[in-house]
């Protein structure tokens, strides 16, 4: 089993990030368009929050890290697609990166508006950076449009994975589900994108 990627496919730490994340961002916007309509009368009405809150957390702790692996980790082969689609893979990639960190700034910036911290699952806090009373509702405005965006990447990303897969019989999708091969070569450092 691979820890680090290779050029025929990503590594176990690649893939934990990848599906980690996907699980969660899904599961994130199904908890989010829940809890807002919660009346105050719900058992729910405090602790949604706090679980998205905390999750919100946790999520830009590891979009940071994966971030770091994967530009000090090599880059799977990407040979097998076309110039167009190593574009728009590459444009999707990034822009899931950027989506990502400007939804849990935004995220952030909600829960700290009137400068009390972020408490993660009771463990610790996540101080605010800043006291803006008002904050809120522009921030609130802006995480549900790059909430709604962030999904519809992600949808059109797994189209094009699915599209690789059964259409154009490519490992693309196997090799984020099952990683490389075991005699897969390893990556050099100079392979990088």
């Amino acid at each position: 089993m691979h820890i680090r990627d290779t050029l025929d496919g990503y590594g176990l730490i690649s893939r934990l990030f990848h599906w980690f994340m996907a699980v969660a961002i899904v599961a994130m916007f199904a908890l989010g368009l829940w809890m807002v309509g919660l009346d105050y009368y719900s058992p729910y009405y405090n602790s949604a929050p706090d679980i998205h809150r905390s999750v919100g957390m946790v999520l830009l702790f590891a979009l940071v890290v994966r971030l770091i692996w994967r530009m000090v980790n090599s880059k799977p082969s990407d040979a097998e697609l076309s110039p167009l689609e190593r574009k728009a893979s590459f444009a999707v990639h990034w822009g899931f990166y950027l989506l990502l960190f400007a939804l849990l700034i935004s995220g952030y910036l909600i829960s700290t508006a009137d400068g009390a911290p972020v408490s993660v699952f009771g463990w610790f806090d996540v101080p605010a950076i800043t006291k803006l009373p008002g904050l809120e509702t522009p921030a609130g405005n802006i995480h549900r449009i790059l909430a709604y965006a962030v999904i519809v990447l992600a949808a059109i990303h797994a189209i094009a994975a699915l599209k690789h897969h059964i259409i154009d019989r490519s490992e693309i999708l196997t090799r984020m589900w099952s990683g490389p091969k075991s005699s897969s070569r390893t990556l050099e450092k100079g392979n990088q994108q």
